[in-house]
């Protein structure tokens, strides 16, 4: 799934390559895709887009006076290319959701691989009209967004601290890969209680979420949309990495059941040396 990094660099990356181009034609090729119909997709052709937002993981490119807002969920992507095929898409074929044709042959493609079809698109006069976007938490790498802020929000949050990061209407912009990144780069057990943190452990966690998602902005930044996938499994540490060894400190990265997904740590640096039980394993074999 995309996340703040990569979502902020295909904001970089449309800023320098849309920014003052008009758009010639927008094709649903998705029933399930668009989300709002007033005001309509053809409202857009025919306009200049301008700047791209990011709100969390959502996208809102500016387009004449309104928005098209997209959030890519766990398997969407969005595919430039600088000449569009003159042959118009199938709707219903593969993995694409929406094409955006813009005036002298360049666009941009939304995909979405796989089954569960959760890419979303909507058209607004404000980005805040989208309900995912009015519900965000603050942004992690705001300036607003100090030590403060952040200890806060954990305060009387009696979750534990991996649902926490991951909840965007408590911090936008953080999921399943870059929480397990923070957790390993705190030294944290992604199933320790927000609430049970001391001071100490407050601010480690703090500057281990600024660091992480500061890293990884600047990692993806320049990198070629198409290149961001790549980029992003490169640079984690333990998520996807169960039964490699820990880049810290060499223990084998382990793996267990949380939530709709499944997290990767290493005891030895966050669980002092315990592996964490699997709660769905353990149901299933009652």
């Amino acid at each position: 799934m995309p996340e703040l990094p990569e979502v902020e660099a295909l904001r970089e990356f449309l800023d320098e390559n849309l920014a003052g181009r008009v758009v010639e034609r927008v094709l649903p090729l998705a029933v399930s895709v668009l989300k709002t119909y007033d005001p309509p997709l053809g409202a857009l052709e025919g306009q200049r887009a301008g700047v791209t937002a990011r709100h969390g993981k959502f996208l809102a490119i500016r387009i004449g006076e309104l928005h098209l807002v997209t959030h890519l969920a766990r398997a969407g992507w969005l595919r430039w290319q600088d000449a569009l095929p003159d042959k118009p898409p199938r709707p219903g074929k593969g993995p694409l959701a929406l094409r955006v044709a813009l005036e002298g042959g360049a666009g941009f493609d939304l995909t979405e691989a796989g089954t569960q079809k959760r890419l979303a698109v909507y058209v607004v006069r404000d980005p805040q009209e989208v309900p995912g976007i009015a519900r965000l938490g603050p942004d992690p790498l705001a300036d607003g967004f100090d030590r403060a802020a952040f200890a806060a929000l954990l305060a009387g949050e009696r979750r534990q601290i991996k649902g926490v990061l991951r909840d965007q209407s408590v911090i936008a912009g953080i999921g399943n890969a870059y929480s397990d990144e923070i957790l390993h780069a705190a030294k944290v057990s992604p199933f320790k209680l927000a609430a049970s943190f001391d001071e100490e452990q407050v601010t480690h966690l703090y500057e281990a979420v600024r660091r992480t998602l500061r890293e990884a902005v600047e990692r993806a930044h320049g990198v070629a949309a198409g290149n961001l996938k790549a980029e992003k499994k490169s640079g984690l540490r333990v998520h996807g990495r169960d039964g490699e060894p820990c880049p810290v400190c060499g223990d084998t990265v382990r793996s267990v059941s949380f939530a709709d997904s499944s997290l990767q740590y290493c005891p030895t640096c966050q669980t002092g040396g315990k592996p964490l039980a699997d709660r769905r394993l353990s149901r299933l074999l009652k």
